[in-house]
């Protein structure tokens, strides 16, 4: 493949602070957020990159040096966002950024529709597996996401990635080094999907580490269902958490209620997680 003239889409790169403290301590995670996605999700909160095609193209030479730029920044990792359609052109760039001195630990973050022969291709090049598992039930995920046999897919995958990390290890400091963190998205009036998605998770492992989201908003098409509508309920958060406990997960993490806004980009800036346009 050639670096120069093959390439690949990016809606923005930079430090960002928005993943779990593992990942972006007091430094930050260097993330690069991929233009597309396998799925469409009604409610992605990415919806502008994800579906409506907001980013540049970049040769995978410009990757690489986007990659190694993070790295002297002081990054703490290489965080890639939404890069599953992109894999072939990433495992390229990650193998050469590796040439030319990247140290960081490379974390894949994803929405785990993806298939096991493509993860193998990364074991040794990715460090951390980030995925989002999302449904339980197919039917929810061809609702909400168009997509098919979603629960299969993705425990597969989430199989493979603890196959070749095993489940999260932390410094002393807290800081992320290696492994597997599993998240999941509560959707409103959809508790039944997040209390099976936690059995089938228990069933891959008790001691993975979960990091339960109540950052869900109703934003995109989410105003086309009723039920999504809405935000979730303090009811529907403890609900879950507590099933969570009663399976027996102890390590992760858990969002408070709250205005999670904050964690909505604006792709059409310069900078997409900042409110308000910086003036020159």
């Amino acid at each position: 493949m050639d670096l120069k003239s093959t390439i690949i889409r990016i809606a923005w790169w930079g430090l960002h602070f928005g993943e779990e403290f593992p990942f972006v301590g007091d430094k930050g995670a260097g993330t690069i957020f991929f233009t597309g996605c396998n799925l469409r999700c009604v409610y992605c909160q990415n919806y502008q990159i994800s579906q409506q095609g907001i980013g540049k193209n970049y040769s995978l030479q410009e990757l690489v040096e986007i990659i190694l730029k993070l790295q002297e920044r002081g990054a703490l990792n290489i965080d890639l966002v939404t890069p599953t359609i992109w894999a072939r052109q990433i495992k390229e760039a990650l193998v050469e950024a590796k040439k030319n001195g990247l140290r960081l630990p490379v974390l894949w973050n994803s929405n785990a529709y993806e298939e096991v022969e493509m993860l193998k291709t990364f074991e040794g090049l990715v460090d951390i597996y980030l995925p989002d598992f999302k449904y339980s039930d197919n039917e929810l995920a061809f609702k909400y996401s168009g997509i098919k046999n979603y629960v299969e897919k993705a425990k597969a995958a989430i199989k493979e990635m603890q196959r070749q990390v095993g489940n999260l290890k932390l410094t002393k400091e807290g800081i992320a080094e290696r492994g597997l963190l599993v998240r999941h998205l509560i959707l409103p009036n959809n508790i039944k999907n997040s209390l099976k998605a936690l059995e089938y998770l228990k069933e891959i492992d008790d001691n993975l580490y979960i990091s339960l989201m109540s950052q869900y908003e109703p934003i995109h098409r989410a105003k086309d269902f009723p039920e999504l509508n809405q935000d979730i309920t303090q009811k529907e958060l403890d609900t879950v958490f507590n099933h969570l406990v009663e399976l027996g997960f102890e390590n992760g993490w858990v969002q408070d209620i709250g205005n999670h806004s904050e964690f909505l980009p604006d792709f059409t800036r310069k900078n997409p997680f900042e409110k308000e346009e910086i003036k020159d």
